[in-house]
């Protein structure tokens, strides 16, 4: 028998070598402005299960924005008399009064059932930071604490750089609340990570606020902040504050549940310290955040990639794979190429960092969808590991089967032991029904007016 035909007869015989994916972060952020992916239960179960489809393995969802929590709060409740955003009060400026009619539901809760059902790793997004609304908006905060905000030298609540208001990154008080916010997240949700925004920052033009000032005149034998709002020591006076805040942050958290991703999303470095008194430079050097964003929101690949060496640098040679690229895709101007979108995802590969995030699922769900499905190749390489979590960090659900006899009684089998939250379709959306441990084996359930049960892994 010839060599060559010895050779094809292997080949014919040997069973076909996959591909696999390469293990880095495929992400979105989901914001409830400007689409209707998460506008109600029935699209945010249909955005989760595309997005899958599509080959994403994490969702960065909003939580906490205009001054509200995007679930009812205890916190909020306390400080402010709401519980989360009430009736006829916009989440955002952009928002119809058809969509302010009735008070915020708990979409952390319903977001992050349906994030898990289709194995998605779910982040909360705390989007504001220490912003307390937008610059029209009228909210709780606003209202009742006006010792919490900063303000310009003019005394201005809204500065040039932003239309937004600021709460104060020093207040003691400030800080406690936005802690508490989402400590009692981690609390109630079985969340894989919660992330903070390019707002744990302080403006530079902003810091002349009573508060500040006796602060500051404390520490430098009475002198005021200097009148020049970018004076050097002056901005790096504040981001030294805010840096108190970033390792509160993340080792609170991290103390909280030490296998949580404490994440952040700050502006391009070194921008984020010459106008916001953000230095994540300093913070990742000193082993702080899981991982890092910067939103490198730039309109063509050839900026992009000029910005992308300093953000490595910032990251720093051994934290590399913390590093996430923001990705624009869709926005303010128009929409990123394709071709140029293939570019961007690819820098990240191959200069060893650890993945991309879209900005934002518009863009992955009604502009790109078909080529980025092509793109990850999920039917042939299968889905991307999170490079800190893995492949099997959120299983699919466990599926109950209804009981022919009594409509109760639910059975479902267990074959890997372990805590699982109980869920329940009404017929209308999800809930938990309870979070307790179970054997392996067979588990009876009794509940009512339920159309579905399934159960999720519970990692808290």
């Amino acid at each position: 028998m010839s060599r060559l035909l010895i050779l094809c007869l292997v080949l014919i015989m040997s069973p076909l070598v996959r591909a696999e994916a390469q293990p880095e972060v495929r992400g979105t952020w989901m914001t409830t402005t400007a689409n209707d992916a998460i506008a109600d239960p029935a699209n945010t179960a249909e955005s989760m299960k595309r997005l899958r489809a599509i080959g994403l393995n994490t969702v960065y969802v909003e939580t906490w924005k205009n001054g509200y929590t995007q679930f009812p709060s205890r916190v909020l409740l306390d400080t402010v008399g709401v519980d989360r955003r009430p009736a006829l009060v916009k989440a955002d400026p952009s928002d119809s009064d058809e969509s302010a009619a009735s008070a915020g539901r708990d979409l952390l809760q319903e977001t992050l059932i349906e994030a898990h059902r289709n194995g998605l790793i779910y982040v909360a997004w705390f989007e504001y930071g220490f912003m307390a609304s937008y610059k029209d908006t009228d909210n709780h905060l606003r209202r009742l604490k006006p010792e919490w905000l900063t303000n310009t030298a003019e005394g201005e609540q809204v500065s040039s750089q932003n239309p937004f208001v600021w709460m104060n990154p020093l207040h003691p008080e400030v800080r406690d609340f936005l802690m508490g916010i989402m400590l009692e997240a981690v609390d109630k949700y079985d969340l894989d990570g919660v992330q903070l925004d390019d707002r744990i920052a302080w403006p530079v033009t902003m810091g002349y606020d009573p508060y500040t000032i006796e602060q500051y005149k404390l520490e430098h034998d009475g002198a005021a902040p200097p009148a020049d709002p970018r004076d050097p020591d002056w901005v790096r006076w504040r981001a030294e504050k805010v840096g108190d805040f970033a390792e509160r942050f993340y080792r609170e958290l991290k103390q909280k549940r030490p296998h949580l991703l404490v994440s952040i999303s700050p502006a391009i470095y070194p921008w984020s310290l010459e106008n916001y008194a953000c230095d994540w430079k300093t913070w990742s050097r000193r082993g702080w955040m899981d991982e890092y964003l910067p939103q490198i929101y730039r309109f063509n690949y050839e900026t992009y990639e000029r910005d992308w060496p300093a953000q490595m640098d910032a990251a720093g040679p051994d934290r590399l794979m913390d590093l996430i690229a923001g990705i624009r895709v869709v926005g303010e101007g128009p929409d990123t190429t394709w071709p140029e979108m293939v570019q961007k995802m690819n820098l990240p590969r191959t200069t060893g960092a650890g993945g991309h995030c879209h900005w934002f699922s518009r863009g992955v769900l009604d502009v790109y969808e078909q080529q980025l499905t092509e793109f990850y190749d999920v039917a042939n390489e299968g889905h991307a590991p999170h490079p800190r979590l893995g492949s099997h960090w959120r299983p699919l659900p466990v599926v109950a089967e209804a009981d022919d006899q009594d409509l109760r009684l639910w059975r479902v089998n267990v074959t890997t032991p372990g805590k699982y939250r109980v869920i329940m379709h009404d017929g209308e959306a999800w809930s938990v029904v309870e979070s307790r441990f179970f054997y392996a084996g067979e588990a009876e359930l009794e509940i009512e007016n339920a159309a579905r049960v399934e159960l999720l892994v519970d990692r808290r």
